[in-house]
């Protein structure tokens, strides 16, 4: 057996319980096995680490990432460990900028901004603004341009002289334009918004992340805060990745402990209590709300489940 093969086992084996792994995706033609690069690879350590995270389930280019972060905590810890995890920045290469030393950096958002709903309508951003929710993002979708504005406009004065706080799902500029608390955009947003902006106009910008890769490149934009998911199963959004579990969620709260984070993606009130004590700030629902009988008086249940 060669070392790469002996050490990947270990790592693998390592951590089998520790829900890092899920089912490995079924390949074909047109999603072809993952590739490990064993020409561009600084040593066996990052082989074994890429190869241990495509046998966790991890998709081709974050285990590319994890393997890069194997070999630099091996060499940074003077020698390799398999039960231990890559969880600090400077095993991604990430140099976590001080806000005050980067003019790019968005405007700050608070550390923990609680929970987070995530509403269809400014009807529902009135009712989380009456239900007194921290933190809350109107997911309005439509290609009508005034019906997304008047949707906007609303769930910006329902929130004035409240305490909750409003993002803005996709739709930057009308959020600009009406003086939004802040933005909430995908990666796939990143190329045709207009970044520099939205930091000029001084709205908060969250951004979306579906594992390593992603977090890694939005740490690049030094946003407001990051959200990771989907933790769980949901059928609200086709995601880019499987469901993450709680194993991998703890991991990624370790590694972007500077930033204020979301916790999104099929989170209820049965699961609300363990996603909270990953280490996020906040933990976004969407149909843990919408679809509750009490709506009002769930919000304030949910909130009590965060603290337990």
């Amino acid at each position: 057996m060669s070392l790469i093969r002996d050490l990947a086992d270990q790592i693998v084996a390592a951590h089998r319980k520790d829900d890092l792994c899920i089912p490995i995706p079924k390949y074909s033609i047109h999603s072809p096995t993952p590739q490990v690069d064993n020409v561009a690879a600084s040593d066996h350590y990052e082989l074994a680490g890429a190869v241990a995270a495509i046998e966790m389930g991890f998709i081709e280019k974050d285990a590319r990432i994890l393997g890069k972060a194997w070999s630099r905590m091996t060499i940074q810890d003077g020698g390799f460990d398999a039960l231990k995890w890559p969880n600090r920045p400077e095993h991604f290469d990430l140099l976590p900028w001080m806000r005050n030393m980067n003019p790019k950096a968005f405007a700050e958002c608070p550390k923990r901004l609680g929970l987070y709903g995530v509403m269809p309508d400014a009807d529902w951003v009135k009712r989380m603004v009456d239900a007194e929710i921290p933190t809350v993002q109107l997911r309005f979708k439509s290609e009508d341009r005034r019906k997304v504005l008047k949707q906007i406009r609303e769930s910006v004065k329902a929130v004035q002289d409240s305490k909750t706080l409003l993002f803005i799902n996709d739709h930057w500029r009308e959020a600009i334009d009406e003086e939004a608390y802040g933005v909430h955009l995908g990666q796939e947003d990143l190329e045709i918004a207009n970044l520099d902006s939205i930091r000029e106009a001084g709205l908060r910008l969250g951004l979306s992340t579906h594992g390593y890769a992603e977090m890694v490149c939005a740490d690049q934009y030094c946003p407001s805060y990051i959200a990771m998911g989907a933790v769980f199963p949901t059928n609200l959004k086709r995601m880019p990745t499987a469901p993450q579990g709680l194993g991998r969620l703890y991991q990624y709260t370790k590694l972007l402990s500077n930033y204020p984070l979301v916790a999104i993606g099929g989170i209820d009130q049965d699961s609300i209590p363990a996603v909270a004590k990953s280490g996020v700030g906040s933990v976004a629902v969407v149909r843990a709300i919408t679809e509750a009988v009490d709506p009002k008086a769930t919000v304030k249940h949910l909130q009590t489940l965060m603290q337990t």
